[in-house]
This record gives structure tokens, sequence and C-alpha cells, in this order.
């Protein structure tokens, strides 16, 4: 058993991976929609991909933009997201990978 000292210690804060985390992203990776608190008023849900075990949030914003890139380059395999900014102020950035 470990001690509340020892757990706090080691405790880090809950946080949501971002798409733009990612150095390149396929445009065939399976996206999920993830529902959390859900049943409760605070209910919400997001998209996600999931890379190697960790589910990365897809803003709707990035899902957008790369829908008007396929829809020139509807061959496109890879991409990146380049995020600028927080909260309600974040801007994203799809870039098409050759």
């Amino acid at each position: 058993m470990i001690s509340i000292s020892e757990e706090a210690k080691e405790s880090k804060p809950a946080t949501t991976a971002n798409i733009a985390d990612l150095d390149k992203v396929s445009t065939a990776a399976p996206i999920e929609t993830k529902v959390f608190k859900e049943g409760t008023e605070e209910e919400f849900k997001v998209k996600v991909i999931n890379v190697d075990g960790i589910d990365y949030r897809v803003p709707f914003v990035v899902l957008s933009n790369l829908k008007a890139i396929l829809e020139e380059k509807s061959d496109l395999k890879f991409f990146k997201v380049k995020k600028e900014g927080t909260g309600m102020n974040t801007r994203y950035t799809v870039i098409p990978l050759a």
C-alpha cells in the first residue's frame, strides 16, 4: 500500500493528447467518438484517433480543413497538424505531406 504523501508526489494532472502532438498522421487512421461524463449535464463527446495505445483528440476544425484538402487532393496519404495559441484562441493548420 502506498501512502497519500507518496501518491501526491507521483500524481500528475490528467491531460488529453492532441492530434497536433503527432509528427505525421495517416488519412486512413480510424477515428471514433469518445463520450465523457456520460449521463450527466456535463456530458461531452470528442473525436479521437488511437496511435500506439494513446488517444489523440481531433478537433472539428481539423476535420473540416482536412475535408477541404481532400476535395482537391483525394489521394493524400499523410498530413500533420500545427497548433497555435491556447484555449478559445487556439488555431489549427492542416499541412499535407508528400
